[in-house]
């Protein structure tokens, strides 16, 4: 295709849309396994955590690279160039019977996390404004039909005791279905900017998050007090530290450092990486209580790995998928930040309901519900946060730093659920106190809850602030909003 050549606006939206799919089957396929994997491949639980947690991290260093990239050598390669190492690391995942290489294989899956900044990148460069509203709503509406599919494909393919690598074709299938799709059907543009990609900080930052969630991850067994554990945890703080002031010194920043203390930022990015914590504690503690065997461990309700996915998390992701539209029309109505406060609220609901009420099924659906109700709306609010509280010309890098957040939000989710569940086990039983389980709703409940503070406490600062200015791009950034995600992460617009 030359360069001049047009595509098809509903071509071009498939395709995008197909990409995008990729991202969130391949995040939410493990969820519903984590279990099976462990067993399957003879290590503990908190090691087969390290299957979601790797897959995050990749997501949170890579996203600001590959949007980088984006610019400088244009989106179509580097689309490309994501969907080829989606499948080899879906391809390694199928073959590998070791946790090292499955780690990489997710490691590399991870980096389909820059398809959808990327497709955002693509649709409005390519189509007029009174098509954009729609594609982009259509585009990120797939990241919850993705994550539903996996859910479910992940429960019928691998049923009680299947192995753990049968969904992982569906993976493969869709992404070389994505891959051929983008070849023929992406139009070739010339790059919009030029310069380099900071890869000493993306490493240097990739480095930093690992030492900060290791020890987190680890501590039961390392114990929380030995030399390995408060290691780790000191070199995160200098690692993380120096990242900070190497990427100052440079003057084409990974992520310039400046946003990360604007104060202008710290409720998106706070909302983004506590609502990042809420998902992840909601999908792990639901898929593992549901599973336990009551007579076992005195509660629980010995679901099927199917059951748990159709039946638990199942209606939370079809809500997910009605609501996002419905959800950014509040935001353009309400406002953003009465829209985070109530998506709070319901997630806290969600939250101390599971804390406190779980012995009935329904109980653990109508969280599993709340909770998704909190993730979405929260989602929906956040990049016309973004906006608000930034210059125009930082939008773009303004989004990376927030999906960033949520990026690590994930991970710290998944890490800390993972730690407590495995800090409560019960000799007798080898499977987690019922008390485990609550100190992980109330973890939930608390990230909720710091969600509703920081939303109030944008509120009493907007209201000292007085209006903000005028954006002439608002119809394009009321779009991301109904689309309830972010924007393109690299700023060189």
């Amino acid at each position: 295709m030359s360069p001049s050549t047009p595509t098809r606006p509903a071509l071009l939206v498939l395709t995008l849309a197909l990409g995008v799919t990729t991202l969130s089957l391949l995040q939410s396929l493990v969820v519903p396994v984590l279990g099976p994997i462990g067993e399957q491949l003879g290590v503990s639980p908190a090691a087969a955590g390290w299957v979601l947690t790797a897959n995050l991290l990749a997501a949170a260093v890579l996203t600001p690279v590959l949007g980088r990239l984006g610019d400088t050598r244009g989106e179509r390669p580097v689309v490309l160039g994501i969907l080829v190492a989606v499948a080899l690391g879906t391809l390694l995942a199928i073959v590998t019977q070791s946790l090292p290489l499955l780690l990489v294989a997710r490691v590399l899956q991870g980096s389909s996390y820059g398809l959808f900044p990327l497709s955002i990148s693509v649709l409005r460069r390519e189509l007029p404004p009174e098509r954009l509203s729609v594609a982009m709503s259509v585009v990120s509406s797939t990241l919850g039909v993705g994550g539903v599919v996996g859910l479910v494909a992940a429960g019928l393919l691998t049923g009680d005791g299947g192995d753990y690598r049968r969904p992982f074709w569906i993976g493969l299938g869709v992404t070389l279905v994505s891959l051929v799709l983008a070849a023929v059907l992406l139009p070739r543009r010339p790059a919009t900017a030029t310069g380099r990609v900071d890869w000493a900080g993306a490493v240097v930052l990739g480095v930093g998050l690992v030492l900060l969630l290791l020890p987190v991850s680890q501590g039961n067994t390392w114990g929380w007090t030995s030399p390995l554990t408060l290691g780790c945890a000191a070199g995160a703080l200098v690692v993380l530290t120096g990242w900070v002031l190497l990427q100052r010194r440079r003057a084409q920043p990974l992520v310039r450092p400046g946003l990360l203390t604007d104060p202008r930022m710290l409720v998106p990015n706070l909302a983004g990486l506590m609502t990042g914590v809420g998902l992840f504690v909601s999908f792990l503690v639901v898929m593992q209580y549901v599973q336990t065997p009551p007579a076992a461990a005195g509660y629980g309700f010995g679901a099927s790995v199917l059951e748990a996915a159709v039946v638990y998390l199942l209606p939370g992701g079809v809500v997910g998928i009605l609501l996002a539209p419905v959800a950014g029309t509040v935001v353009d109505r309400l406002g953003a930040l009465p829209t985070l406060l109530a998506g709070s609220a319901a997630g806290l609901a969600g939250f101390v309901l599971l804390a406190v009420a779980r012995s009935e099924p329904w109980q653990v659906i109508t969280a599993g519900l709340l909770s998704q109700v909190w993730v979405t709306v929260v989602y929906a609010a956040l990049p016309t946060l973004v906006v608000q509280a930034v210059r125009r010309s930082e939008t773009g890098v303004a989004n990376a730093v927030n999906s960033i957040a949520r990026a690590v939000g994930q991970a710290a989710g998944s890490t800390l659920t993972v730690a407590l569940l495995g800090a409560g086990l019960d000799p007798a039983t080898g499977l987690p106190r019922a008390s485990a389980f609550t100190g992980v709703a109330l973890l939930g409940a608390g990230a909720a809850a710091a969600v509703a503070l920081v939303s109030v406490a944008g509120m009493v600062q907007a209201r000292r602030r007085g209006p903000g200015e005028p954006d002439d791009l608002a119809d394009v950034e009321r779009a991301t909003a109904c689309a309830g995600e972010w924007s393109p992460v690299s700023g060189i617009r």
